[in-house]
């Protein structure tokens, strides 16, 4: 083969690579890959969860629920919270907060003094007994009212905890509606690692909340 032929060849080649590299170009553009729709955040977790009438308060005792143990070295239940979720804390050497500054999700409010800090529970003990607690032994409510490894306690004002009381998300939600999808997965959270039902209300509040996610 010739010169000529050679380079007609290479021509040839390379217009027929252009244009098919312009056709499935444009053929992109007028077609872009489609994404599947997101799924709101903690949808699946709230199918989860068994919704079922809200117990009894019958027999309900905050002393079925011993909270505050000892952790060790001096250290109770609140005290390992404070340091953990405060920023800067210092203790004694019988693990008491003595200086630090905490931030309270639920108002938004920045506490200065250990004292009025309050330890909650993301779910409260008495909706844990109407949810069924009711139905555990003395140990398991004393595991859930100091559980550490999960979201079930947190550092918040004390307002903000005696306003929620025990009231689920149907009747109390946090002042500060930005936190309001993280309260919702939390509370769920702690509702399936506990196996605790919901009631009609309470589910659709938090299918509400996660809304907002």
């Amino acid at each position: 083969m010739n010169r000529a032929a050679v380079t007609s060849l290479v021509v040839f080649v390379l217009l027929v690579a252009v244009g098919w590299y312009l056709t499935n170009l444009q053929s992109s553009q007028q077609n872009p890959p489609t994404t599947p729709a997101p799924v709101p955040t903690g949808s699946s977790d709230l199918a989860a969860l068994k919704i079922a009438p809200e117990g009894k308060m019958a027999g309900y005792s905050r002393d079925r629920f011993p909270h505050w143990a000892s952790q060790g070295n001096s250290c109770d239940t609140r005290e390992i919270v404070l340091q953990r979720q405060g920023a800067d804390v210092k203790t004694d050497k019988d693990c008491k907060a003595t200086s630090g500054t905490w931030n309270s999700v639920y108002d938004g409010v920045v506490i200065k003094e250990a004292g009025d800090v309050d330890i909650d529970h993301t779910v409260p003990l008495a909706e844990a007994w109407r949810s069924g607690a009711d139905k555990w032994t003395d140990d398991e409510r004393k595991a859930f009212a100091n559980d550490l490894g999960g979201v079930q306690l947190i550092a918040v004002t004390a307002k903000s905890n005696r306003s929620k009381g025990d009231q689920d998300p149907a009747k109390w939600k946090p002042p500060v509606t930005a936190y309001g999808c993280t309260y919702a997965q939390h509370w769920i959270s702690v509702k399936i690692a506990y196996k605790l039902t919901v009631d009609q209300p309470e589910h659709d509040a938090l299918a509400g909340l996660l809304k907002t996610c």
